[in-house]
């Protein structure tokens, strides 16, 4: 599976942005597609993730409430749409694909990342 993320941008606290991610490939083979991010000098960590097949969704802890992923399996989109914001979520954006767990070592495919940035 290919992936092309797109969305991100400089918000104010308590903001909203929608990222999106482009599909391509053998999507349904890949399982899940989610969304991890990275800020500077941290690991790159799980933020969700959504089955192509049955849309059973998973949502870190410290966005759930915030976050939602959601999908479009005719347009092959994924989207993590992402509200009262906090400047702790800021850090660049990946979209994975073939999502197994929650860590990155595992992922099959990644887009690019795209900058999400909060600002207090």
């Amino acid at each position: 599976v290919q992936l092309q993320a797109s969305g991100g941008g400089l918000v104010q606290a308590g903001g909203s942005l929608r990222l999106s991610c482009a599909a391509s490939g053998h999507t349904f083979s890949s399982g899940a597609v989610g969304w991890f991010r990275q800020a500077p000098g941290k690991e790159r960590e799980f933020v969700a993730a959504i089955s192509w097949s049955n849309g059973i969704t998973r949502v870190t802890d410290s966005v759930k409430g915030r976050f939602t992923i959601s999908r479009d399996n005719a347009k092959n989109m994924v989207y993590l749409q992402m509200n009262s914001l906090k400047p702790e979520d800021t850090a660049v954006y990946y979209c994975a694909g073939g999502v197994s767990s929650g860590e990155a070592k595992y992922v099959d495919a990644w887009g690019q990342g795209t900058q999400v940035t909060v600002s207090s």
